[in-house]
């Protein structure tokens, strides 16, 4: 994995898990917490994040080998998921691949609700894991290490954004999320798309022709 790769799997992660767009989510399911849990709570979904994406990366070849799919066509199918995701955020509002209505009223129910649904699947869910599976598989193992690396730096900035969550959100108010969950659906739809067309010309090689 070389560094121009790097910069648009860190970019395209970053854009996926969107934590300024999880910001309102986030404040909805923690409001009866104190400072002290919220923390916690932050704490517990960067944890969540990075455990889930750092799993799939060593672990998500063995998987598709035991389901006999193909790396391309999980690239494409990835790709579609992600162009789906990013269509989603290009109109503001959250992929009902990543949390559901459903699940939103069963987080009510919960004392904890940092690994789920904020840590999986708000954050960590279909799209993020596809990105990173399909991004090991083309790596060798150094590459890995250096992939887990980025989760854990994407995971740390989610953290952050998480415990300031509260001053942030007053910051920017909704149309400031808004616009950021915008611009980064539009980074998220161009990765798509090269997930897509890289994955058709490895299923169809006469279009690279």
């Amino acid at each position: 994995m070389d560094w121009s790769q790097s910069f648009r799997t860190f970019g395209g992660l970053l854009a996926i898990l969107n934590p300024l767009g999880a910001i309102p989510i986030f404040l909805g399911l923690t409001l009866d917490q104190s400072p002290s849990q919220r923390k916690q709570t932050a704490r517990l979904a960067a944890m969540a994040v990075a455990t889930v994406l750092i799993v799939s990366v060593w672990a998500g070849g063995s998987i598709l080998d035991f389901f006999g799919v193909r790396i391309a066509s999980f690239r494409v199918g990835g790709g579609i998921l992600i162009l789906l995701m990013a269509i989603s955020m290009l109109t503001a509002r959250t992929s009902g691949a990543k949390h559901t209505a459903e699940e939103a009223e069963e987080a009510e129910l919960k004392d904890s609700v940092g690994v789920v649904p904020i840590g999986v699947p708000l954050l960590a869910g279909p799209g993020a894991i596809s990105l990173v599976i399909v991004d090991a598989q083309a790596a060798a193992s150094t590459g890995r290490l250096m992939l887990s690396g980025i989760i854990l730096l994407v995971a740390t900035i989610t953290w952050f954004t998480l415990l300031l969550a509260n001053p942030i959100g007053k910051v920017l108010g909704t149309t400031g999320i808004n616009i950021f969950t915008r611009l980064m659906g539009l980074l998220l739809a161009a990765v798509a798309v090269e997930y897509i067309a890289v994955g058709l010309q490895e299923l169809f090689p006469a279009l690279a022709g």
